[in-house]
Order: C-alpha cells, then structure tokens, then sequence
C-alpha cells in the first residue's frame, strides 16, 4: 500500500513539473498536499478490511480529515510558510486523490487475500 503511496506522489509531481512546468519551490508545496491528501485516501482506503464505502467512518475521523484537508488547503493556496499554488491545482490534487483512494481500494481486497488477512466470516451460534 506505501508502495501505491509513493506511485500517487510521484506521479503528482510528475505532472507538476512536466506537465505544468512549475520551479523547485511551488514542486515542494505540491508535494506537501500531495502527502496529505494521498495519505488521507490511503487511511481511508485501508482502515477496514471490505470496501471503503462498506462502513461509515466515525465522526471524529471525519472531522479531522476535513479539518486536515483544510488546513493543508489553506496553507497551500494562501501561501503560508510555502510558495503558493493556484486553488485549481490543489482542488485537482484532491480529485486525484480521491480517485486514487477508489483505485487503492480496488487494489487492497486481492492484496489482503493474498496475505491471508482478508475478512473473515463471524458464525453466529
């Protein structure tokens, strides 16, 4: 899963530099909404062993993943302590990831059979 982490990043700030063409400065805060938000798919994607829609998460993993969202946002786009980006780009980077939470979902049920954790039925007696 870290390794389908690492292929999101990557691939983010491959289309930041080739694609977009943007300087070693504003590449630095891509990366850092790229590792929140990607990380944010991946808890989402991996926090049970079913579908991500299968369960809804609690309230307090909602809240802090809005506010996580957020905050990464804000800072990005507003420039704070890191070159800012345009709002477009960050809004596309959370799609992306999005996207990348129902690829990694996808992904994650084979992967967990194969390593013997996939889910188990509970018999009721």
């Amino acid at each position: 899963m870290g390794s389908c982490l690492l292929a999101f990043c990557s691939g983010v700030l491959a289309v930041g530099r080739f694609g977009m063409n943007l300087g070693t400065e504003a590449l630095r805060t891509l990366a850092f909404v790229a590792l929140v938000f990607g990380s944010q798919a991946t808890l989402y994607a991996i926090r049970q062993r079913r579908h991500l829609w299968g369960v809804r998460p609690s309230l307090w993993l909602a809240v802090s993943s809005v506010a996580d969202i957020a905050i990464a946002s804000t800072l990005a786009v507003g420039g704070i302590a890191m070159t800012p980006l345009p709002a477009l780009l960050v809004v596309g980077t959370l799609v992306a990831a999005a996207i990348f939470a129902l690829v990694l979902d996808l992904v994650k049920i084979p992967v967990f059979a194969h390593l013997g954790i996939a889910q188990t039925r509970v018999i009721a007696r």
